[in-house]
């Protein structure tokens, strides 16, 4: 229901189960949280009235959020109810209060039945193409996916990679389905050197004392982590000239323990592999740009902060050729089958052994990287919701 004063503006809540606890460490933390700072700051020039949802009662980055023209935080006591929210709640609330649009930046929140019209954000279709830890974990996550491509009006997704899956999967229109790229925060991940004795305090916290490869993200299956290991070790053992560490810097999620496993089961294996666990983005940044290379092994995603992260910053960047990552990456990088571990391995050996080869792809990935910028994605998203919202 649209505000007084703003007759002709379309009203859109915003869920924002996104900003809180659950998802901490998660991408779709990062893209809610960037995406609603950026529409405070655009709404004024827009003919809407964004809506996202705040509760006092609960740790919700959205209470950081404060009123500003065409962007106006609604408290609700609902929020702080995580399953109630999510199966039900949300949906409730959006059938009482009766925006003109709902929009949820992410797909765990069913608004089956809600009778208002729903924009998602459906990032990628990580819970069907790929294993999941439980099957009840993954039959509620392929639901939730399956309704919101089912149900909303329409679809945001991050890269022309996940909208081909998601018209194969469930035989969406390709109309109905948005392509808006993310955008990375270029006060922190830049190529502006690095504070040596920041880096030093740093390196010497997390116990890394000699040049490193560097993955950072999430630690679990899809990220293939375990053959990068696998690869690393096999990388050392072929040349003996190269004395480097290997840093997998990030939460552990579900099935990290292979990975844990074979970064400690090192006994006669050369090479040290270190994981640090989450860091703040300050210290990310200062890792990130302190590291000889960055290698990317995901199986599957969806846009890949982390790749973007370390192209900006100039580092040398490797990554698999799977999903959406020469896509996103411009096909600037160079890249592996990430199944194969000999494959993955004289990749990263090639880049190390290499100066020229290594300037280049530090240069081509910044480069790469500039084009994309959080108010981009901020702008594009206003643009698709606003045209969902003409549409009814």
């Amino acid at each position: 229901m649209n505000e007084p004063g703003s007759e002709q503006k379309l009203t859109v809540a915003v869920d924002t189960w996104a900003l809180g606890t659950s998802a901490r460490n998660q991408g779709i933390h990062v893209y809610a949280r960037h995406l609603l700072a950026h529409f405070r700051e655009i709404a004024s020039r827009y003919p809407v009235v964004i809506r996202p949802y705040t509760c006092a009662q609960a740790e919700n980055d959205a209470n950081l959020l404060s009123a500003a023209t065409g962007f106006a935080p609604r408290q609700t006591g609902l929020l702080r109810f995580s399953r109630l929210w999510r199966y039900g709640g949300a949906c409730a609330l959006a059938r009482v209060q009766k925006p003109d649009l709902v929009f949820s930046p992410q797909c765990n929140t069913l608004y089956f039945g809600s009778r208002v019209a729903m924009v998602v954000t459906i990032h990628d279709l990580i819970p069907v193409l790929l294993p999941c830890p439980s099957k009840r974990i993954a039959q509620t996550l392929k639901l939730l996916t399956w309704a919101a491509a089912r149900y909303s009006h329409a679809i945001i997704t991050d890269s022309e990679s996940s909208k081909k899956d998601l018209i194969n999967v469930y035989g969406v229109p390709e109309s109905k389905v948005s392509v808006v790229y993310l955008g990375y925060d270029s006060t922190i991940f830049n190529s502006v050197p690095l504070d040596p004795e920041r880096q030093k305090i740093l390196l010497e916290r997390l116990g890394i004392r000699k040049a490193y490869i560097l993955h950072h993200g999430i630690v679990q299956p899809r990220k293939n982590l375990k053959r990068l290991i696998e690869a690393y070790r096999k990388m050392l053992a072929r040349n003996r000239n190269l004395d480097i560490d290997l840093v997998l810097a990030g939460a552990t999620g579900w099935g990290s323990e292979v990975v844990v496993t074979a970064a400690e089961n090192s006994a006669g294996l050369p090479g040290h592999v270190l994981l640090p666990g989450p860091v703040s983005d300050s210290d990310l940044s200062l890792l990130v740009k302190g590291a000889s290379l960055a290698v990317v092994p995901s199986l599957y995603e969806g846009f890949c902060l982390p790749m973007v992260e370390s192209m900006a910053c100039g580092v040398p960047t490797v990554a698999s050729n799977a999903s959406c990552l020469p896509e996103v990456s411009g096909g600037v990088l160079k890249y592996f089958d990430p199944y194969s571990v000999e494959e993955m391995s004289a990749c990263m050996e090639s880049v190390l052994e290499n100066q020229d080869l290594s300037g280049k792809l530090a240069a081509r990935g910044r480069q790469k990287a500039l084009s994309y910028d959080w108010r981009r994605c901020a702008e594009q998203t206003l643009a698709v919701l606003i045209s969902a919202g003409e549409s009814l």
